[in-house]
């Protein structure tokens, strides 16, 4: 495989709704903005399902003006195991809008998702008014 190329599977296509929270300006680190996950759906060919309201991104807004993400959203599949999936990340301003990149990681006990619990993950997205959309890829 050439250096400049990555092994991947893609895993699944999530859209999220988001509600903003709270703002808080000038903290020390940068701009918080506490972002509201109220639900969403997520497929892929090995599952699906729909993400759970309550999750949350705590954006950190830095100093260029790109942003830092610290997220975590509860996923259900279609036949009822619950995966936590956490996620870091970046975003910048594209002429599309706002660009991210993200490296989630899962956890479940559910037997049937256990491959999960050791996959890193690599999420492409962009994010619209009130909701986000990832391509989420196993690194393989």
């Amino acid at each position: 495989m050439p250096a400049n190329q990555l092994a991947v599977e893609h895993l699944f296509t999530i859209t999220v709704s988001t509600q903003q929270v709270a703002v808080l300006q000038d903290a020390p680190q940068g701009t918080r903005v506490h972002v509201r996950v109220t639900g969403g759906t997520f497929e892929g060919a090995k599952l699906r399902g729909i993400v759970e309201d309550g999750g949350g991104d705590w954006v950190t807004v830095r100093p260029d003006g790109s942003i830092k993400l610290d997220v975590r959203v509860t996923l259900k599949t279609d036949d009822g195991a619950y995966i936590l999936a956490t996620y870091s990340g970046v975003g910048t301003s594209s002429h599309e809008g706002l660009a991210l990149r993200t490296a989630p990681l899962f956890e479940t006990g559910d037997e049937r998702y256990r491959w999960l619990n050791n996959v890193q993950a690599v999420g492409i997205g962009q994010a619209g008014k009130n909701s986000v959309s990832y391509d989420v890829y196993a690194l393989k």
